[in-house]
């Protein structure tokens, strides 16, 4: 009978690196309440303005962020997801979860928390904790379903 010779494993070769930058999002939830209203403005100005909003009222927030850059050689990764995720609730989420906005959260102190406002106040926030690999391209803030605001940063046209 002959005899069977083993097969050696085929060599380890590096992996292929894909060229290219990519955009990766990682989304996370938090409630907190707040209220429309300019401290220096009238009442009526602020009811014209701000409608029912200037009474404080809550959402279910959702917050997009977006981060660009080229994938590791070794990881494949653009930033791991989990420690995007970890960012995000040490940045944002931890310190706005079932918060006042108006009244609870230092960061946002003397700012009227429209969703627009909030989502360059979180962008400050999260670019700090990023490494350099991986920049800060969007964030994206829903207040509601239907409505939302999207920041690119400072330098953005």
């Amino acid at each position: 009978m002959p005899t069977r010779t083993a097969r050696r494993p085929p060599a380890a070769r590096p992996a292929r690196q894909a060229a290219g930058t990519v955009l990766v999002t990682r989304q996370v939830h938090f409630n907190a309440a707040h209220r429309l209203y300019h401290p220096a403005r009238s009442a009526a100005w602020n009811r014209r303005h701000y409608g029912l909003c200037t009474n404080p009222h809550g959402h279910n927030y959702v917050l997009e962020v977006t981060v660009r850059g080229r994938p590791d050689p070794e990881t494949g990764y653009v930033l791991d997801l989990a420690g995007l995720k970890r960012i995000l609730h040490r940045a944002v989420v931890d310190k706005c979860d079932h918060r006042s906005l108006n009244d609870e959260v230092d960061f946002l102190r003397g700012v009227l928390p429209s969703t627009e406002n909030l989502a360059i106040a979180f962008w400050e926030e999260i670019a700090p904790h990023l490494p350099a690999r991986a920049a800060l391209h969007r964030v994206r803030l829903y207040e509601t379903p239907r409505n939302f605001a999207d920041y690119h940063g400072p330098d953005a046209p």
